[in-house]
């Protein structure tokens, strides 16, 4: 199963600076006001700028998160 992710962080001024890291979040399947990253970081209308490539510092926790093909050990 594919699943699909966007990049984005939070916008200047809704968190400290450190905090603006890149996040990666599953695309809703229906319209809601929560977006739920990867990590479980919640944000709300207007406090993320999705990105159309990684910027910044990534995410950790996102980036253990995420789904990746994992090849077989020892097989081609």
């Amino acid at each position: 199963m594919t699943v699909r992710l966007f990049l984005a962080r939070p916008l200047p001024g809704t968190v400290g600076e450190t905090r603006r890291v890149c996040h990666l979040f599953p695309v809703p399947d229906e319209e809601t006001t929560q977006l739920v990253a990867l990590c479980g970081d919640e944000f709300g209308p207007g406090e993320l700028e999705q990105l159309d490539r990684p910027a910044g510092m990534p995410c950790e926790s996102c980036l253990s998160r995420a789904p990746r093909d994992r090849p077989e050990v020892g097989g081609a």
